[in-house]
């Protein structure tokens, strides 16, 4: 990060020395996943059922082939050593390497993790970072948790692990996990547990290593070991082909174990193992009390075992340990300077965030902050992925059904990643979904730009973007199909990169290289998504899931086809974005002129065919309700019938917005004459267009598919807090549909949308996320910045009833802002202290070893603001930081 206007700390020093490569801060960082069962990379079934191919229960005992789990994790940035904690509370089954919770087919609402665990601090270049899990001192009710869940119907609530009552008499651990950088290669390890209950109470704590197996998949034997080292009892000497020689301090331990990161395959499968101790070996000697399942020398897996007995009500005890470069000749002392090296780094990191927020923000808002980038730091994770590789088998294990080569992702052979990426949830979404990505990177460019920009770029590199121009959008499905939000993305990094910047010169390589390779997706979706030609777009579920009356990403069951509202204007977005672009470009190449001329032109066709009102009967704009609706063209039908559906497609078209200074034109005389020529000379295209002729506030032009009249009229709706408007943001659905639902009936099969605020109680499209009421931030997110952008150019001019009824004028500068703070307020305690997205949870609402605690979920109740969902998806929830940042509280 250039040094600029804000203070520089010792936080930034690092960020300015991970990015020109001069000192690797970045190579050791929370990289590991929270789960890696249950994932596509791990299924090598012939029906591609990845939940059931790799179980929980197997994740004990068998080894993973691409990516490795653990419980408040770390590993470099390639996975070839990782670090972890494990738990026994001495009541039970199982120890506790890895967070437990449901798969897809056993949660009434899908997956879902039944544990509680917070991301709360981390730095940029992961110098300091600290973890929260509370684990309950009775033994956990891993069949109650299942039973109960199956038993439920979609129409019921989740069973969570609070629900069970093991927390209610405070019997529980607070295993507090905290990192420190010493420098690059040198890493401190500190480990608090409080004991939370009444009573004095046993804990046995294993601070993990091992080593990713690479080896079994090929044939060889590892070429990487873990040994004790026979002069320094708590020592551990480390051999890695690529790291080669590193040390692991211990101290205080009652002793060393040794096991190796294989399968036990007679466990599983009554076959013969390769090695006599095995992944599940350190399970087995403490809970079965098994002295032949681990070794007391060697292996490539390694745990110091500690054993305490907690005084009550708060009695503690803490763990320290070294992972370094320096031998003992370099180290005489681990521990000598170890706490000095704590307090330090976290006055560091006190002091980065200083420098971003104002002093006007409260205590419980920097907080609130703090914990949204801790939960996108935290969220980064080491994504592995060969797709030819993983269709075809490895020549040592026994081949794959012939099935698989026509099945998932066949299409994507070319598709090679090892990366650390920025993921939704590492817990129930342990995979990149690139327009959750897009959204990622917003509030990651205000801490570390370079790392959002490099993210953004990454989609598009060869490696992972389709030969046809496709961005990948899941490994459920590469070639499902993401809003096209990855233009815009790049653009606001820029943007805000560029205003953090001392000189103020943006990195324009970087927004050239991403347009470049945009030019190429923006010509597949034209050429795929628009299939008759006339600049209205199907696309699919576009991340909306179940917000329609079909499941969008099927067949329609009518026949026919489906002209999406959303679809269209996405792309009239997209167009927009890439026009923003070009002209920025243009100010230092003008051979960006003729591509923002193009953009220009393209995006009128679409906002004409959107508008259009003559022969084709294209028009998604509905005069009569003053909204945009889906179409469907369907003979079985009878033609062309809209789906009224008031929903966030409807909201969308607004997104499709931008301004263009007329200062901007008078340096780029080619494009100005251009445009010009085609506002008067194709005024059948531009006469619905708000507004090309007429200049707005500091002489600016509008673009946008909602001129001001339909403006006005979508957002009367929009604000309507019968419809759209909630305490804590704009619905998905407006609440109109839950007196008055919608109903279409196809041959004889009803189909409807109600209006649910909380989970869905429908299996559409997997039935773990709901679009038929909630609050979703990312929609939210666009919907503040459209309407900021009108603002630029209406100005005071424009102002509408915010509360629609209310007789409260607003201009949509403040109608942005009141939007804003409605969802930051979620997070933020109330008057009685009480925070909406915790609901009418008391422990979690009051008990003070819970309340300052935040979870970022995926979406939000439509009427209360409870979180629902994700419980961990701080990646686009985390837009609240940047909320906090712009608009206050």
């Amino acid at each position: 990060m250039p040094k600029g206007s804000r203070q520089i700390t010792p936080e930034h020093e690092r960020l300015d020395q991970s990015s020109t490569r001069t000192h690797h801060w970045k190579r050791w960082g929370p990289y590991l996943s929270e789960r890696a069962w249950g994932t596509v990379r791990e299924d090598y079934s012939a029906s591609g059922s990845a939940w059931e191919s790799f179980p929980h229960d197997h994740a004990r005992s068998r080894t993973y082939r691409w990516n490795e789990d653990g419980l408040a994790g770390i590993c470099d940035r390639h996975q070839r050593i990782c670090f972890s904690l494990a738990l026994w509370n001495e009541t039970d089954p199982f120890l506790k390497e890895r967070l437990y919770g449901l798969s897809g087919s056993d949660g009434n609402h899908s997956e879902d993790v039944k544990e509680y665990y917070y991301y709360l601090d981390s730095t940029p270049t992961h110098s300091y970072m600290k973890y929260l899990y509370k684990y309950p001192q009775k033994a956990f009710p891993y069949q109650d948790i299942l039973q109960t869940n199956r038993a439920r119907t979609r129409k019921d609530p989740e069973y969570e692990l609070i629900d069970t009552g093991i927390f209610d008499k405070d019997e529980y651990f607070d295993v507090f996990v905290e990192y420190a950088k010493a420098d690059q290669e040198d890493l401190l390890a500190r480990i608090t547990v409080y004991n939370r209950g009444p009573n004095p109470a046993r804990i046995r704590i294993l601070p993990t290593l091992w080593f990713r197996n690479t080896w079994s998949w090929s044939g060889v034997q590892p070429t990487c070991s873990v040994t004790k080292d026979e002069d320094q009892k708590e020592t551990v000497n480390i051999q890695e082909e690529y790291y080669g020689k590193r040390y692991l301090y211990f101290e205080n331990s009652e002793e060393i174990l040794f096991t190796e990161n294989n399968t036990n395959k007679k466990k599983l499968w009554g076959a013969e193992n390769e090695t006599p101790h095995v992944k599940d070996g350190f399970h087995d000697y403490l809970i079965s009390g098994d002295q032949n399942a681990i070794s007391r020398t060697h292996g490539t897996k390694v745990a110091a075992h500690h054993r305490f007995e907690l005084p009550a009500n708060g009695g503690h005890a803490s763990i320290r340990l070294r992972f370094s470069n320096k031998s003992r000749d370099q180290l005489t002392n681990p521990f000598g300077d170890f706490d000095e090296i704590f307090s330090t780094r976290q006055r560091e990191a006190d002091e980065f965030y200083a420098t971003l927020t104002p002093e006007s923000v409260s205590e419980d808002g920097k907080s609130v902050q703090r914990q949204a980038f801790a939960g996108l730091l935290w969220s980064k994770q080491f994504y592995y992925y060969d797709v030819r590789t993983w269709l075809k088998g490895d020549p040592a294990q026994p081949p794959p059904s012939s099935d698989r080569l026509k099945g998932r992702n066949r299409e994507w052979q070319h598709l090679f990643n090892a990366d650390v990426i920025s993921m939704p949830d590492k817990w129930e979404y342990p995979w990149y979904a690139a327009w959750d990505l897009a959204f990622h990177c917003i509030p990651f460019a205000l801490i570390d730009p370079e790392f959002a920009k490099g993210q953004l770029l990454l989609m598009l590199r060869e490696w992972y973007m389709h030969p046809n121009g496709q961005i990948p959008a899941y490994e459920w499905q590469y070639g499902d199909v993401n809003p096209p939000v990855h233009a815009w993305a790049a653009l606001r990094v820029y943007q805000i990169d560029k205003k953090q910047r001392a000189d103020k010169k943006g990195d324009t390589n970087f927004l050239a290289r991403v347009f470049q390779k945009l030019l190429l997706n923006f010509t597949w979706w034209v050429n795929r998504k628009d299939s008759e030609g006339k600049n209205v777009f199907e696309g699919g579920f576009l991340g909306l899931d179940n917000i329609g009356v079909f499941d969008r990403s099927q067949p329609l069951p009518t026949g026919g086809r489906l002209v999406q509202s959303d679809g269209t204007s996405w792309m009239a977005m997209y167009c927009l974005n890439l026009l923003t672009i070009a002209l920025e470009l243009a100010k230092f190449d003008k051979t960006y002129d003729d591509l923002a001329s193009k953009f220009w032109e393209h995006f009128i066709y679409i906002a004409q065919a959107m508008n259009h009102l003559g022969d084709e009967g294209h028009s998604l704009w509905d005069e009569k309700d003053g909204f945009y609706y889906d179409v469907l063209q369907a003979e079985s039908c009878g033609g062309r019938v809209p789906l009224k559906i008031r929903s966030m497609v409807g909201l969308i078209p607004l997104f499709a917005v931008a301004t263009i200074e007329e200062d901007l034109l008078d340096k780029l005389p080619d494009f100005k004459r251009r445009m010009n020529w085609f506002i008067e000379n194709r005024g059948d295209l531009t006469k619905n267009i708000a507004s090309l002729r007429e200049l707005g506030e500091n002489k600016r032009h509008l673009l946008a598919i909602a001129y001001r009249e339909r403006l006005e009229r979508v957002l009367k709706v929009m604000l309507d807090e019968d419809e759209f408007l909630s305490p804590h943001g704009i619905r998905a659905l407006s609440r109109r549909h839950r007196e008055h639902p919608y109903v279409l009936v196809v041959k004889g099969v009803e189909h409807r949308v109600d209006y649910e605020p909380a989970e869905s109680a429908l299996p559409l499209f997997g039935g773990n996320s709901n679009w038929r009421g909630p609050v979703w931030f990312p929609v939210n997110y666009l919907l503040i910045e459209s309407l900021q952008k009108f603002h630029h150019y209406f100005g005071d001019s424009l102002k509408v009833e915010c509360p629609t009824g209310s007789g409260k004028m607003m201009n949509l500068w403040d109608v942005s802002q009141e939007i804003s703070k409605r969802l930051s307020r979620i997070f933020l305690k109330d008057e009685n202290g009480r925070r909406p997205v915790y609901g009418a949870s008391e422990k979690f609402q009051s008990d003070v070893h819970w309340k300052d605690y935040v979870l970022f979920y995926e979406y939000f109740h439509g009427d209360n603001g409870a979180g629902i969902g994700a419980s961990h998806q701080t990646g686009w929830t985390g837009l609240v930081a940047k909320l906090i940042l712009q608009s206050g509280e």
